[in-house]
């Protein structure tokens, strides 16, 4: 008898390890997932979906090198939850498979990208960089170019203030605002490679 109550035991125990689900969605450890992923990379409104039902999949896409700004992607993932996450990493985040299906974006409403990101190590950190007359918020991936002199002038002094932080890293330097917020369009001249800058928004 005790044999048989072990045995219900420890098998209702794997069944429940088994069954175990986390996150917002409560997927299982390993769980494959269809994604949708917006044409607008990197942006304030770049919210992955779990598919069907356009539904915030509530954590970030791993190991996707391939995607390009302005097309929108069908992705098949796997659900991915450490037991021990790294310090100050997330618990749980989908990692990619492959592609399904790749649509280029047609429309042309502006959208918003931060030009300064917050790291829990290291400090609030410049997303620009410059590589001959061209600016780049993430390097040889993503150009910024811009709308008109006003914004190029504005490019150059986020420049010049982040090369600064990066010449002082040692001392604790830290960008000259709080906030930048670039309003942006696909820029059809580069299309799935720059983003074309409308105007740009300083938070002091």
């Amino acid at each position: 008898m005790k044999n048989i109550l072990f045995l219900f035991v420890a098998f209702a125990l794997v069944s429940c390890k088994k069954s175990e689900r986390y996150g917002p969605l409560n997927l299982k450890n390993g769980q494959e997932v269809e994604l949708l992923v917006s044409p607008r990379y990197a942006a304030d409104n770049d919210v992955l979906l779990k598919l069907p039902g356009n539904v915030d999949a509530g954590a970030s896409l791993w190991g996707f090198d391939q995607r390009e700004p302005g097309y929108t992607y069908r992705v098949k993932a796997r659900f991915n939850r450490d037991k021990e996450p790294l310090q100050d990493g997330p618990e749980y985040y989908f990692i990619f498979e492959k592609i399904i299906s790749k649509e280029q974006y047609k429309g042309n409403e502006s959208f918003t990208v931060q030009l300064i990101t917050n790291y829990a190590v290291g400090g609030p950190n410049i997303r620009l960089s410059k590589t001959g007359a061209d600016y780049y918020m993430i390097p040889d991936k993503l150009q910024l170019t811009y709308a008109n002199s006003t914004v190029q002038n504005e490019l150059e002094e986020i420049w010049l203030n982040a090369q600064e932080i990066r010449a002082n890293w040692q001392k604790g330097q830290r960008p000259k605002w709080k906030a930048i917020k670039a309003t942006v369009v696909h820029d059809p001249q580069k299309f799935g490679k720059a983003y074309l800058v409308q105007q740009i928004q300083f938070i002091d």
